[in-house]
């Protein structure tokens, strides 16, 4: 376990904040693929995506305990290969409410309560994206989830932000998070609807200035990248005000960027590709292209080109 080690005191965060301490789905690390750790101070999030024998996890629990210069108040485990499979408390106890804080801005977790916490640490370039280029913007924010996009959006001076996502559950916890960070209520809007049944009502509501598209890699029948990435991208020419700006985000890993870039290009030849971002060095990667990309584009009409 000497790698993980290594890689934990690297990754060792400042001011409390959330840090990826490991990140082995990047196959990086021989022996550890199935292995990521993530900190939310003073919790520690152990994902396993294949099964440990308990002596295993016992080692981890120890290394964990003195390679953080706090002792950790909880450490938990997440066993993502059993489906449905709850968080177990491997060490401590969880407090009653937890957050992950990432550049001043705080974002409520769901510990133990769905597979899915609520909040993804790889999107850490993106909200910085989002923060960067909001300012005086009309922003909608497509398959919003937990909103954790609107907050940095509306942190970086948007002026507005539209939230949309069918699940309601997750948007009342977006709607807390934007009470966490001391944000007017009235500056965000939250749609419980499907997209693509939904893109009329949208207009009506647009031109937005901003657009950001960070849809699930798949989900049933409401989307599946092959079928619906080209229908989004075709509605986005109806949403957005000239010169406006579009943040797409793929997690695909059949996918790669080459494919959204050649998607827009053929759809939409007037989106201009402003940058292709990465998680960045907390989430080393052997094959970049099957990991998650941000891709950053302006729709140049006749006015603005």
């Amino acid at each position: 376990m000497h790698i993980i080690h290594e890689e934990i005191v690297r990754h060792l965060p400042s001011n409390g904040e959330t840090r990826r301490l490991f990140h082995g789905r990047g196959q990086c690390f021989a022996g550890y693929d199935d292995l990521v750790i993530d900190y939310f101070p003073p919790v520690v999030m152990v994902a396993l995506y294949r099964e440990r024998p308990q002596e295993w996890l016992g080692e981890l629990t120890r290394l964990l305990g003195t390679a953080l210069p706090d002792t950790p108040r909880a450490i938990v485990l997440q066993e993502r290969f059993l489906l449905d499979g709850p968080c177990r408390v491997l060490q401590g106890e969880v407090p009653e409410s937890l957050d992950a804080l990432e550049a001043g801005l705080s974002f409520r977790l769901r510990l133990g309560e769905a597979r899915n916490i609520g909040f993804f640490p790889d999107m850490a370039v993106g909200r910085k994206l989002v923060r960067e280029r909001a300012a005086g913007k009309r922003v909608l924010n497509l398959f919003a989830y937990t909103c954790s996009f609107s907050v940095a959006a509306l942190a970086g001076g948007a002026a507005q932000v539209v939230n949309l996502d069918m699940n309601r559950g997750a948007l009342e916890l977006g709607k807390l998070n934007h009470r966490l960070n001391g944000i007017d209520p009235r500056r965000a809007a939250f749609l419980p609807l499907e997209f693509f049944r939904s893109i009329g009502r949208l207009r009506r509501l647009g031109p937005f200035d901003l657009v950001i598209c960070d849809p699930p890699a798949s989900q049933g029948k409401s989307f599946t990248a092959e079928r619906h990435w080209p229908k989004l991208v075709r509605s986005l020419p109806g949403l957005l005000a000239p010169g406006g700006e579009i943040v797409a985000c793929l997690n695909g890993p059949n996918l790669g960027p080459a494919y959204l870039d050649k998607l827009f290009a053929e759809i939409l030849p007037s989106a201009q590709n402003l940058g292709l971002y990465r998680p960045g060095e907390d989430f080393p990667d052997a094959h970049p292209d099957c990991g998650v990309s941000i891709h950053h584009y302006r729709h140049l009409t006749a006015t603005t080109a």
